[in-house]
């Protein structure tokens, strides 16, 4: 094949996923700034007059939605430190240590990561009840990490995988003791794994939905909630406002994935490629 067909087929391949991930994301944030009347208008209207009256209708009619957002950036935050801070911890022993119960754990750790969120929900809603965590955002932060901590652990074990043992002696001999070989020589050389793991944790609590629909009803509700509750079965969906607030949603995401894309595919080919 020539070498001119090929760039074309990779770059005619390229453009489709491009436009058939980003096609979506950039239906929502233009649809955003139309007219109501604009919004599924056929043929679609690629040029128009951009408008900010559903930003200032989400801002006046759903005045919950900023302090919802709120706490979405508190659980998500929250969940994310403390998971890839245990995870740290975990992936550490996994790599450093060896034995038949850690093997053993490391595979439940897995499998229990298969199981769909709705199967654990049910039988925890009474223990969170009973501890008075309902409606708080302690509850989801505690279930975020708790989601993401296998996996986490997982992610880091490869990368310190690739850092030689022989530093971990190195500091022995000069006396450092484990938690100072810890902190100050493998954690420094694991951050890039601690960050993609970061990533995943963070996308996943600012997007989920079902744990704060079980679990909160009011005060700790997040914005996903409030952006469902725009879909309204009864007097029919206002859908640039749903959009506003969905585009509003979406910034965070799509800039730290952006910032990070890197670290993202590095926590993805974690232990693909072993030197």
């Amino acid at each position: 094949m020539p070498k001119a067909l090929r760039q074309l087929l990779r770059a005619f391949a390229v453009l489709v996923v491009f436009c058939w991930s980003a096609g979506p994301i950039l239906f929502v944030v233009s649809s955003s700034f139309k007219r109501q009347l604009d919004i599924f208008a056929y043929p679609p209207k690629v040029v128009f007059q951009p408008t900010f009256d559903h930003y200032v209708a989400l801002w006046h009619q759903w005045d919950a939605f900023l302090p919802t957002l709120w706490n979405s950036v508190i659980a998500s935050v929250g969940a994310t430190v403390l998971a890839v801070g245990v995870s740290f911890l975990g992936g550490y022993v996994y790599s450093r240590y060896s034995g038949k119960l850690l093997a053993i754990s490391a595979v439940y750790m897995i499998a229990i990561r298969l199981l769909p969120p709705i199967v654990v929900t049910l039988p925890l809603f009474p223990v969170v009840d009973y501890l008075g965590l309902s409606d708080t955002l302690t509850v989801l932060i505690l279930l975020y990490a708790s989601f993401w901590v296998s996996m986490c652990t997982m992610i880091i074990k490869t990368f310190i995988d690739e850092i030689p043992t022989e530093l971990d002696e190195a500091a022995f001999v000069d006396g450092a003791t484990h938690l100072q070989t810890i902190t100050r020589v493998i954690l420094p050389l694991s951050l890039q794994g601690m960050m993609a793991a970061a990533i995943f944790v963070f996308v996943y609590s600012w997007n989920e939905y079902l744990f704060a629909l079980i679990f909160t009803t009011q005060n700790a509700k997040t914005a996903p909630l409030v952006i469902s509750e725009v879909m309204d079965a009864i007097y029919g969906t206002d859908w640039g406002v749903l959009f506003a607030g969905v585009t509003i949603q979406l910034v965070p995401v799509v800039a730290l994935v952006v910032l990070g894309q890197r670290l993202l595919v590095a926590g993805l080919t974690a232990g693909a490629v072993k030197g």
